[in-house]
C-alpha cells in the first residue's frame, strides 16, 4: 500500500454523518502527512484501534508536535518518513433536518373526560453531533460509512418511549391538546436531551405536528361540540328531534305519486301528519328512555355544573336557568345562554358580565316567594 500524504473527505450527498479514511482496514500514513478538515467537519484520529485526538477545521500536519501521544506509541526511530497504521474518522458538524418520528402503535392515555383512550402522534426533529469522539466510540464503531438513516429508527424509539410520560404529566384531557402543542414540544425536547447527549448528540428542534385520538373518540368530541353550540344536552336532543321530523316530513311529502296537484297535496298532508305525529311521540319516547336510567342533566351556563333538566335555578350558584333574551335579528325569545338563535341562526351576544349578580338576585327572589 502506498503511503498517504494527503488526507481529506468531501461529502457530496449531505447524508453521511461519519466517513472513515480508509473505508476498510487501516491506512498507512507517515509523520508529516497533511490532514485537511473543512469548516463543517471534525476529524477523529485513531492509531492501533485507540482514539488519540480530535482535529477541528483547517490544515494539520501529522507530527509529534501536534500529536504528542505519537511520541509514546511509536517506538521505532523517526526519520521523517516512518509509516504508521491509523484511521481518520471525518464527522459532520451540520444539523440533520426533516427527520420524522411517529408512534407505530397508539399510546395509552388516561383522559379525565373520556377515561382510557389511545393516542397517535407524529412530528419532525433535527439534531447534530456535539461530541464526535464519543459518537464514534459508542455508535459508529468500525463502520466505514455511517448515515443518519442508520440511527433514525433508534432515535425514534427514544422519542416515542418518552412521549407517554410527558403526555401523562402535562395533559388532563385531549380536549386541551390545541393549547399545549408548544409546551409538549418543549417538554419533549428537554426530556430527550440527556438521552441524546449520552451518544454525543444534541436535539436542535423538536416539533409535534399532530396528536390524534381514535375515530370514535373524535365523533364524541364532535357531538359534544354540537351540544355546546345549541346550548346544552337537552336543547341538542330537541334540535336532533326537530331535524329528524323535518327530514321525515320532506321524505313523505316528496314521495307523492300520480303527478296531479291533488295527489301532491295529499302526499304533503300525509307528510305533515306523519311529522306532527312523530313530534308528539318523540318527547314521550325520550322521557321513557331516560326514565329507566339516571335523571337527565343539563349544564349550568354560569358555573358549568350539571343540574336536573327542568330546574328553574342552579342549585350550585343560583343562576336563573329560565332567563331569556330577544334575538337582535328576528326578535325570537331564546335562552340567555344560547350561542345561536334557533329560529334564524343569528349569533347571540355573550352572556352578560353580571351573571353572578343575576344569580344572587334569583336567589333573593326565590327566598321572597
Amino acid at each position: 500500500m502506498a503511503l498517504m500524504n494527503l488526507i481529506e473527505f468531501v461529502d457530496e450527498t449531505g447524508s453521511e454523518m461519519v466517513h472513515r479514511i480508509p473505508e476498510q482496514g487501516s491506512g498507512e500514513f507517515k509523520v508529516g502527512s497533511q490532514l485537511i478538515v473543512r469548516e463543517n467537519q471534525w476529524a477523529v484520529f485513531f492509531r492501533d484501534g485507540k482514539a488519540y485526538d480530535v482535529f477541528g477545521p483547517g490544515r494539520h500536519t501529522l507530527a509529534t508536535q501536534n500529536i504528542p501521544l505519537l511520541t509514546a506509541v511509536i517506538t521505532t526511530p523517526l526519520f521523517g518518513d516512518t509509516p504508521f497504521r491509523t484511521e481518520v474518522y471525518f464527522v459532520s458538524q451540520r444539523v440533520f433536518t426533516d427527520l420524522k418520528w411517529g408512534t407505530a402503535e397508539p399510546v395509552l392515555f388516561r383522559d379525565s373526560e373520556f377515561k382510557m383512550i389511545r393516542l397517535r402522534s407524529n412530528g419532525i426533529y433535527t439534531f447534530q453531533v456535539t461530541d464526535p469522539k464519543l459518537f464514534v466510540l459508542k455508535v459508529v464503531g468500525t463502520r466505514g460509512i455511517f448515515t443518519n438513516a442508520s440511527i433514525e429508527d433508534f432515535l425514534r424509539g427514544i422519542i416515542v418511549g418518552r412521549l407517554a410520560d410527558i403526555l401523562g404529566e402535562t395533559l388532563d384531557s385531549v380536549l386541551d391538546l390545541p393549547r399545549y402543542f408548544d409546551e409538549l414540544g418543549a417538554g419533549m425536547k428537554a426530556r430527550i436531551k440527556d438521552d441524546f447527549a449520552q451518544y454525543g448528540l444534541a436535539v436542535v428542534d423538536f416539533i409535534i405536528n399532530a396528536i390524534t385520538p381514535p375515530d370514535e373518540v373524535q365523533k364524541r368530541i364532535d357531538e359534544r361540540s354540537g351540544m355546546e353550540a345549541v346550548g346544552g344536552m337537552d336543547r341538542y336532543f330537541q334540535f336532533k328531534a326537530a331535524q329528524a321530523i323535518g327530514d321525515l316530513a320532506k321524505g313523505a311529502g316528496g314521495g307523492g305519486g300520480g303527478g296531479s296537484d291533488l295527489g301532491s297535496a295529499a302526499a304533503a298532508g300525509l307528510g305533515l301528519g306523519t311529522g306532527a305525529g312523530l313530534g308528539m311521540m318523540i318527547p314521550g319516547m325520550l322521557q321513557q328512555a331516560m326514565a329507566g336510567g339516571a335523571q337527565p342533566k343539563m349544564r349550568c351556563p354560569n358555573c358549568k355544573q350539571d343540574v336536573p333538566v327542568g330546574s328553574k335555578f342552579c342549585p350550585n350558584c343560583g343562576y336563573n336557568l329560565e332567563a331569556t333574551v330577544k334575538c337582535s335579528k328576528c326578535g325570537t325569545e331564546v335562552p340567555a345562554d344560547s350561542k345561536f338563535c334557533p329560529n334564524c341562526g343569528n349569533t347571540m351576544a355573550a352572556a352578560p358580565a353580571g351573571a353572578e349578580a343575576q344569580a344572587e338576585g334569583g336567589k333573593a327572589q326565590e327566598d321572597k316567594k
